[in-house]
């Protein structure tokens, strides 16, 4: 799947514009754009990026076939002079980029696309879909993952997902931030990642009686012998015919490790409490107890509470769709305008009646400042690129827009690294995506850095992303421009 050409999965008036560009302005103007988003999903603390390798994959496979030609001819609205160039049309500009399963925040460029203006525009679309999908499912997906505290999760939303793609991207995204496993085989094939599963209500009711399917499916799958106990009763039928089978494996001296019950229905947290009393008193106290049935992080943090003896989680809709929060709310945003002359990028800004919507202008970059005493996330800087901060220096950090808040970091208490890593340069990708698992364990490093007070699932503390002094200062001498051009 990642072979297939996406070019025209597009807006249409991003070619409109850049006919447009073609036609009434120098298509060869080098422009800025960022690709960043304004609030966290779920109401959490964070996000995390995810989605940069496809978008390598777009970017590298971009390229208008004679059909794609053909096709816009068709629709009348573009000219020859202009198809002509669509032809030849190749990715020639410069992208930076956070790397995937770092942690995110809203208002800071995960994208930079430098690039003549027709390209930059042309990518927008595709982008953003990437980005905005597979960041949002790793988002929820971390907060599904610290509810479990420490219990594995299970990604088991194939079936549910908003068609193929979502399905397959959605379980890449829910691996790098932190699932054990899922249930999705070509996702599996794809990235390199586990697959795991047990067996479906319709298994049991195909043999004639439950113990006759537990029997069948131990003597298949002894090394991963879970099974579904709440086809016909969970605590009469399901728990003890399950008991059953384990004592009938080991007297066999069936080696079983990887072994338990899973519950899909019904008061999980008395169900597995008893359930567990059972196995316990039958000499299986290590047997594993799954659980899945529409679960999120606020039923599983619920169950944690309850005292539910469930240590392995299946969880499908509501992660592989994020159902509480569908949208990641990703947006591309022109940031400056290269001055031909000088080679200089002039910056541009967005103004709008909500000052959440006003964008930073300029080209910038991004410093994470850590304590260097815990290692954990201080506050993120955005700066014009070129700025550098010393670690040997004190440094000044200020809301930029309750511009009294301030925070003072004396010398050598705090580290600082830039985010920002290059992917593309004069149109050839030059970084190696990692795999997946090895996101994962990046991302966990990552998540690590969080004050726990900034990963809770309800109220947690905002990360302040702070602009730089230079950045402060052009942003507001643009809107003082623009408002005196207007008055």
């Amino acid at each position: 799947m990642s072979q297939r050409n996406l070019t025209l999965l597009t807006d249409l008036y991003e070619l409109t514009m850049m006919q447009g560009y073609f036609k009434e302005k120098d298509a060869n103007e080098t422009v800025i754009f960022d690709a960043f988003y304004r609030s966290n999903p779920s109401g959490n603390g964070y996000a995390i990026s995810a989605g940069l390798e496809q978008v390598i994959e777009y970017i590298n496979e971009l390229s208008f076939h004679e059909d794609d030609v053909d096709y816009l001819r068709s629709t009348g609205l573009f000219e020859e002079d202009f198809l002509e160039y669509l032809r030849k049309f190749k990715f020639s500009g410069d992208i930076y980029a956070i790397p995937e399963g770092t942690v995110i925040f809203p208002r800071e460029p995960l994208i930079k696309v430098i690039a003549p203006i027709m390209e930059a525009q042309l990518v927008e679309t595709a982008l953003l879909t990437i980005i905005n999908h597979q960041s949002l499912i790793a988002t929820k997906t971390a907060r599904v993952v610290y509810a479990a505290d420490g219990d594995g999760v299970m990604e088991f939303g194939l079936r549910r997902a908003q068609g193929p793609d979502a399905g397959i991207y959605g379980a890449r995204a829910a691996m790098i931030a932190g699932c054990v496993g899922t249930s999705n085989v070509l996702a599996g094939k794809m990235f390199g990642v586990p697959i795991k599963g047990t067996h479906a209500h319709s298994w049991i009711m195909s043999f004639p009686d439950e113990l006759t399917a537990f029997r069948n499916y131990a003597k298949l799958y002894p090394t991963a012998c879970i099974l579904l106990v709440d086809t016909y009763d969970t605590l009469k039928s399901g728990v003890p015919n399950a008991i059953t089978v384990f004592k009938e494996m080991r007297e066999a001296g069936i080696p079983f490790s990887n072994y338990g019950i899973r519950l899909d229905s019904g008061d999980l947290a008395y169900l597995s409490k008893k359930a567990k009393r059972m196995l316990v008193e039958a000499g299986f106290p290590d047997a594993i107890i799954s659980a899945s049935n529409d679960l999120d992080e606020t039923l599983i943090n619920s169950l944690k509470i309850q005292g539910a003896t469930i240590n392995s989680w299946g969880v499908g809709t509501n992660l592989i769709t994020s159902k509480d929060c569908p949208s990641f709310g990703g947006v591309y945003k022109l940031a400056a305008i290269m001055d031909k002359k000088t080679g200089e990028f002039i910056p541009k800004i967005k103004l709008s009646e909500n000052a959440e919507k006003i964008t930073n202008p300029g080209n910038k970059e991004i410093k994470r400042i850590y304590s260097r005493e815990t290692g954990k996330i201080i506050a993120d800087l955005i700066c014009l690129t070129g700025e550098t901060i010393k670690e040997s220096d004190s440094l000044l950090l200020f809301d930029p827009i309750e511009t009294w808040k301030k925070t003072y970091l004396a010398p050598d208490t705090y580290t600082v690294r830039d985010l920002m890593i290059q992917v593309f340069k004069g149109g050839e990708c030059i970084y190696h995506s990692p795999a997946v698992m090895d996101i994962q364990e990046y991302c966990k490093h990552e998540l690590n850095t969080l004050w726990d007070e900034s990963r809770r699932l309800v109220n947690p503390h905002e990360v302040h992303v702070d602009l730089s002094k230079k950045l402060w200062e052009m942003k507001n001498q643009l809107l003082d421009s623009y408002h005196f051009t207007n008055s």
